[in-house]
């Protein structure tokens, strides 16, 4: 869930979708999901403070784009 949707404030949904498919594409890579929690409070907070960590073996170039995907902010991710 992207963190404009956990704010619960007006939100772009194809912005939204960039971001599921950010989640997607790193879990493909990295076999585990960026954000995990024990619980969904503490989960959402995390998402909100985006902060999540690549796999050694993963590629800068991947990295660089699951970032932008996974960017907080909607306006910096990229279009389809």
């Amino acid at each position: 869930m992207a963190p404009e949707l956990i704010s619960k404030i007006e939100y772009d949904g194809s912005k939204a979708d960039i971001f599921a498919l950010g989640i997607l594409l790193y879990t493909i890579l990295c076999g585990k999901f960026p954000f995990k929690s024990t619980n969904d409070r503490d989960l959402f907070r995390k998402i909100k403070l985006g902060y999540f960590e690549f796999p050694s073996d993963i590629s800068q170039s991947a990295k660089q784009l699951i970032s932008k995907m996974l960017s907080n902010n909607p306006i910096d991710r990229p279009s389809a």
